[in-house]
């Protein structure tokens, strides 16, 4: 049998995996489950998941230990599971590379239509369901983003980012040489108009330069800070 995806639920209360096993297996997904932050961050070291959905508060590693852990070695798309009340904990989520978070109690419809979206968002071949003949591409000297597919190459090699990594590089791409403050990226990009935390843009921003320094330094440079204001596209005729 062919899956449509294949997710790992982490969460250390039974009832709430099963809940969110029961729905998503519905929807064709292979389920994968974990009880706690130590075996879900070796899970998904040892295995390529399309999402995790990961509870914040877990015994071992918790949430965020998880999600900082994995980024270190992978991009897999996060979604982080959180209790009412810790906003400021799902801010620290964002800033080490959480993709979306869900509020307990939740929907467990809500978390099949979120999943659903960062697959999307995070899929390699969403290029193969659309009837254009005209690929949606960014085309620069060192860098190339493929809007269909998702995919980022710089001088040539892939860049291997994280859904939100990669719609921060796509919307400053998208407007070259167009100042963004931080307040306007964190509202078109994370979607989070109450968020006061600027400091989750400029993690991302940080996190996308490295990634794109490891393959090329000129596309890196590419990403301006513009001090006191916040960030914007260079393009360079180099």
């Amino acid at each position: 049998m062919e899956y449509e995806a294949k997710i790992l639920v982490v969460d250390d209360e039974d009832r709430i995996r099963r809940l969110l096993r029961m729905y998503l297996e519905r929807e064709n997904y292979l389920i994968e489950e974990a009880g706690n932050g130590d075996v879900a961050l070796q899970m998904a070291l040892d295995n390529d998941y399309d999402c995790i959905l990961l509870d914040l508060m877990m015994p071992g590693k918790n949430g965020i230990e998880v999600c900082k852990d994995l980024r270190e070695k992978k991009a897999t798309p996060v979604i982080m599971l959180t209790a009412k009340g810790e906003e400021a904990n799902r801010v620290e989520g964002f800033e080490v590379g959480t993709d979306d978070y869900i509020v307990k109690p939740f929907s467990p419809r809500e978390v099949v239509l979120r999943v659903k979206a960062l697959l999307r968002r995070s899929s390699s071949t969403s290029f193969l369901n659309t009837d254009t003949k005209t690929k949606d591409m960014i085309v620069y000297n060192h860098l190339t983003i493929d809007n269909d597919a998702h995919r980022v190459s710089a001088d040539g090699k892939e860049v291997n980012l994280t859904p939100k990594e990669y719609e921060l590089l796509y919307f400053l791409a998208k407007s070259p040489d167009k100042v963004f403050d931080r307040e306007h990226l964190l509202k078109e990009v994370w979607h989070y108009e109450f968020f006061g935390d600027l400091r989750t843009v400029d993690t991302h921003v940080k996190r996308l330069r490295e990634k794109l320094n490891r393959v090329s330094e000129q596309a890196a440079k590419m990403i301006v800070t513009v001090w006191g204001v916040g960030y914007k596209f260079e393009v360079t005729s180099e």
